[in-house]
C-alpha cells in the first residue's frame, strides 16, 4: 500500500483516505507540513476558528533504520505569532505514522457541537473518531495511562492537557517517548489549535503496521553506517550531549557572556554552577537516574536523561537546558530539584518550557511574582494556569502579552514569540535567526550557537555583525531541509565538520526511495520551504517590521560585554535575498 494523504473534518467527524498529489511525493516532515499550509490555510484565518488545519507528517527518512530519524513535524498557522509554524517531536509517532503509511494526516473545522472533546485513533485504513467526556479535564499523564492501558501500550500517543483545552497559548501537544514519559510539540501555542477543535488525544496503532520498504536496502545500510559513526565520533553529539544532556550548555553560554539572565538584564548568571549540566550528572548518578538515554527510537546521541529526587524518587524526564535556563537563569530558580519538579508539572499540564518560563521573567519585571521564587512559579501553575484562573489565563496568554497587560518595556519575544537561552545580543548570528525564521524567535530554525560558539563549520565571531546574516541564513535553508527529513537538530553538529556526513544522509534519501538527490536538490528544498513560509507569513501581515529584535536590546548594554544589538534594518532584511 503507497503512502496516502489521511484527512480528518471534525465539523461532521468524517475521513477519508487520499492520494498523495504528485508535486507532494517528495516532500516529508517540515517540507510536507508547511506546504500543504500554505496551500490549504488563509493566511488571515484566525488560529482557533474553522479555517486553520493541523498537519501531521512524518519525515522522509521516519520509520526506517537510519539514526536519529525519529521526529514527527506538525504545521498549522499558529495563535501565538499569527504566523505559519512547524513543531517537530521525537518519541513514538513518526515512525509508525510512516509505518502505517501515512505520509499526512489533516486535520480541518471544528465541531458543530462543541459541548465535549473527542479521541481520535488511527490505523493503517482508517480513523475512528468517538466523544471522551471521561477525559476531559485530565492531564497528560493520565491520558497517556488511560490510552496505555486501553491499547496494551501498542499506540503512539499525542495529548493535550487543561491549558490545551482553554486553548491557552502556552499550550503544547505532549507525545508518548519510549519510555512512557512525554515529549513536546513546543512552541507556537499548537495545543491551543488542538483544543480549538475539540480533539483531546490522538491515538496512532502500533501493532498493524509494516516495516518500511527501503529502494536499495544494501545502500541504505551502508550509507547509515557511515551517518552514525559521523554521529559517534563528533565531540559534540557523540561525546557532550551523551555526558551531560543539553544542559552542557549552561556554563559554556555563561561563559560567553550569552546566558540570559533575569529577564535578559545580563549575559551571565550567579546561578550557574548550581544549574549547570555537570551538576545535573552528579545529581543523576548519585540519586540512580540515568544520564543518557533516546528520546526515540534508535537515536544514537542519546542526550536525554532521568532526574530523580534526593531519596530516588522520579522528578523529571528529559531535563533539557532551555527549560532549565528559563527557570533558572533567566527566573532566577538556584534549586536543579525545583526546578525539575516544575518541570514535571507543566509536562502534565503540555505547557511550553521556553515560552511559560520566559512569561514569569516578564511577570517578575512587573511585578506578578518575585525573581526566584519557584514555589511560588509551582503553585501558579498548579492552581491557577490548570483551573484557567484570571491570574492563570494572564500566564497562559505568553510573555508578549504579559507585557503588554503589566506595562513592560524588557519584553523579550519576536513575533510575539518568546526569545529562547541565547542572548542576540551576544550571540549574534542567533539574533538574526530569531528575528527572520517565519517560525518566530526560535533557536532551532537556524542554530548560529554552532559557528558562534561551539567552532562548528568553522567560526564567525559571536560580538560581531561579520557574517552573521550569511550564517544564518545558510543554516536556516540547512535546518529546513533537515527537518524535512524527520532528523535531529543535532546531526547539525557533524554535518558542519565531518565531509562524509551530510553525503551519507543524502544517499539514504535516495536509497529509501530509489532517486538521484544531489546536495543542491536539498539546498533548493530548503530554500523552497523558507519562501513558502515567508510568503505565507507576508499574506497573514507579517511583514519586514515583524523581523525585528526587541527595540530594548538596542539601547541597554548587555554586561559582560556591554554589546547592544547593532544590525540596521536593511542589513536584517538582506537576509531574504536569496
Amino acid at each position: 500500500m503507497a503512502d496516502k494523504i489521511y484527512r480528518v473534518n471534525m465539523n461532521d467527524l468524517s475521513f477519508k483516505i487520499e492520494e498523495v498529489p504528485q508535486e507532494w511525493m517528495g516532500l516529508g516532515g517540515r517540507g510536507m507540513t508547511s506546504t500543504i499550509v500554505a496551500a490549504e490555510v488563509d493566511p488571515e484565518c484566525h488560529p482557533l476558528g474553522p479555517n486553520n488545519k493541523m498537519v501531521f507528517a512524518p519525515g522522509l527518512l521516519s520509520g526506517t533504520i537510519a539514526a536519529n530519524s525519529g521526529r514527527n513535524s506538525l504545521g498549522a498557522k499558529s495563535p501565538l505569532t499569527g504566523g505559519i509554524k512547524e513543531s517537530n517531536v521525537g518519541g513514538t509517532s513518526a515512525a509508525i505514522f510512516a509505518k502505517l503509511g501515512v505520509k499526512a494526516l489533516i486535520i480541518e473545522g471544528i465541531p458543530e457541537d462543541d459541548s465535549t472533546f473527542y479521541h481520535m485513533h488511527v490505523t493503517r485504513e482508517n480513523v475512528t473518531i468517538e466523544a471522551c467526556p471521561e477525559l476531559v479535564g485530565k492531564d497528560n499523564f493520565e491520558v497517556l495511562d488511560a490510552m496505555e492501558e486501553k491499547y496494551n501500550k501498542k499506540v503512539a500517543v499525542m495529548t493535550i492537557g487543561r491549558p490545551g483545552e482553554m486553548k491557552m497559548l502556552i499550550s503544547n501537544i505532549s507525545v508518548r517517548d519510549p519510555k512512557g514519559k512525554l515529549r513536546s510539540h513546543g512552541r507556537g501555542g499548537l495545543g491551543a489549535v488542538m483544543g480549538s477543535k475539540k480533539i483531546k488525544v490522538i491515538t496512532v496503532d502500533a501493532e498493524k503496521y509494516k516495516e518500511t520498504e527501503l529502494a536499495d536496502p544494501t545502500k541504505f545500510k551502508a550509507a547509515n553506517k557511515v551517518f552514525t559513526k559521523a554521529l559517534k565520533e563528533n565531540p559534540i553529539s557523540g561525546e557532550g550531549l551523551p555526558a551531560f544532556g543539553t544542559n552542557v550548555l549552561v556554563n559554556i553560554i555563561n561563559e560567553a557572556g550569552g546566558l540570559p539572565s533575569m529577564n535578559f538584564r545580563s549575559g551571565n548568571s550567579e546561578n550557574a554552577e548550581e544549574i549547570c549540566g555537570e551538576h545535573m550528572a552528579e545529581n543523576i548518578e548519585a540519586r540512580g537516574g540515568s544520564t543518557t538515554h533516546g528520546c526515540h527510537a534508535g537515536c544514537v546521541i542519546q542526550c536525554s536523561q532521568t532526574y530523580n529526587d534526593d531519596e530516588g524518587n522520579y522528578l523529571a524526564s528529559g531535563f533539557e537546558y532551555e527549560m532549565i535556563w528559563a527557570f533558572g537563569a533567566n527566573y532566577g530558580i538556584n534549586d536543579l530539584d525545583l526546578i525539575a519538579k516544575i518541570d514535571h508539572l507543566m509536562d502534565d499540564l503540555g505547557v511550553d518550557a521556553i515560552e511559560t518560563g520566559v512569561a514569569f521573567g516578564v511577570a517578575a519585571e512587573g511585578g506578578l511574582v518575585e525573581f526566584g521564587d519557584g514555589e511560588e512559579a509551582y503553585r501558579i501553575l498548579a492552581e491557577e494556569v490548570a483551573n484557567g484562573t484570571p491570574i492563570g489565563r494572564i500566564i497562559g496568554s505568553g510573555t508578549g502579552n504579559i507585557g503588554k497587560l503589566y506595562g513592560v518595556v524588557r519584553v523579550p519575544v519576536v513575533k510575539n514569540q518568546a526569545i529562547p537561552a541565547y542572548e542576540p545580543r551576544a550571540i549574534k548570528g542567533q539574533g538574526i535567526t530569531y528575528a527572520t525564521t517565519p517560525m518566530g524567535a526560535d533557536h532551532t530554525a537556524g542554530y548560529a550557537v554552532a559557528t558562534n560558539i561551539l567552532n562548528s563549520g568553522g567560526y564567525i565571531d559571536p560580538l560581531k555583525k561579520e557574517g552573521q546574516v550569511e550564517l544564518a541564513r545558510n543554516l536556516q535553508i540547512a535546518s529546513a531541509a533537515v527537518d524535512s527529513t524527520g532528523m535531529c537538530i543535532f546531526v547539525a553538529f557533524p554535518a558542519l565538520d565531518d565531509p562524509a556526513c551530510l553525503p551519507a544522509l543524502i544517499d539514504m534519501i535516495n536509497a529509501r526511495f530509489g532517486i538521484n538527490l544531489t546536495g543542491d536538490d536539498v539546498t533548493n528544498l530548503g530554500k523552497t520551504i523558507l519562501k513558502t513560509e515567508h510568503e505565507f507569513n507576508l499574506k497573514a501581515g507579517l511583514g519586514s517590521a515583524d523581523d525585528r529584535i526587541p527595540e530594548f536590546m538596542k539601547y541597554e548594554p548587555l554586561p559582560p560585554h556591554n554589546v547592544v544589538w547593532d544590525f540596521t534594518n536593511e542589513e536584517i532584511d538582506a537576509f531574504w535575498d536569496f
